[in-house]
């Protein structure tokens, strides 16, 4: 039988995990300054005093959701492997790119909204971890240039380009369905376009 600080433990994980949830919700519909904590907390089904037992403020919430994402969209970029196909690697993440964007809508949305504000939450991190990442690997994306294996490009802007081209699906889901139409899945079609695409764009 788990004991009663377990118990409270598992208990304020699930409510910390219910907040987050919410405010990813409140925060990708209205954005920063249109979310209320008392939106979140109803979303969450706590009380607003319950709320800030666990964040004091309505920036600490977007804090915390902001430190998590960063990770989640910073992974795909990791995992482009250095040893690997240089063509079949850059695909890869362009594929995983399109899936986070599928699959994380809300957290995309997010993510644009705060760069749109100018960072003012995530600039350290942006101007930190995901800088030192990009510039790690456009030095692979330049070593592949460099053994003619890709054709040559700015591999910054390479990276940039990955970026709008999948971000954009969930960022415009709304106009993306309504110009496609009905019967249409603008994933499947954008994943052959891309590939396509990215193909003769780095074909050496």
């Amino acid at each position: 039988m788990p004991t009663p600080s377990r118990a409270r433990s598992r208990i304020q994980q699930k409510n910390r995990e219910s907040i987050l949830d919410a405010a990813l919700e409140v925060f990708s519909q209205h954005g920063f300054r249109g979310a209320t904590l008392d939106q979140i907390a109803d979303g969450a089904g706590l009380s607003k005093p319950n709320l800030l037992y666990y964040f004091p403020s309505k920036e600490a919430v977007h804090k915390a959701l902001l430190t998590g994402l960063l990770d989640t969209w910073l992974d795909p970029l990791r995992a482009m492997d250095p040893q690997g196909d240089p063509v079949a690697e850059v695909l890869a993440y362009v594929r995983r790119k399109l899936d986070l964007a599928r699959d994380y809508p809300r957290e995309s949305r997010l993510f644009a909204g705060e760069i749109l504000q100018g960072a003012p939450r995530m600039r350290e991190a942006i101007e930190g971890d995901l800088k030192a990442l990009v510039d790690d690997k456009a030095k692979v994306l330049i070593r592949w240039m460099d053994d003619g294996r890709i054709a040559r490009v700015d591999p910054v802007h390479l990276i940039f380009s990955i970026w709008a081209l999948t971000q954009h699906y969930a960022d415009f889901d709304v106009q993306v369905r309504a110009v496609l139409g009905p019967g249409h899945d603008p994933y499947s079609e954008a994943g052959r376009f891309l590939d396509t695409l990215f193909e003769r764009l780095l074909a050496p």
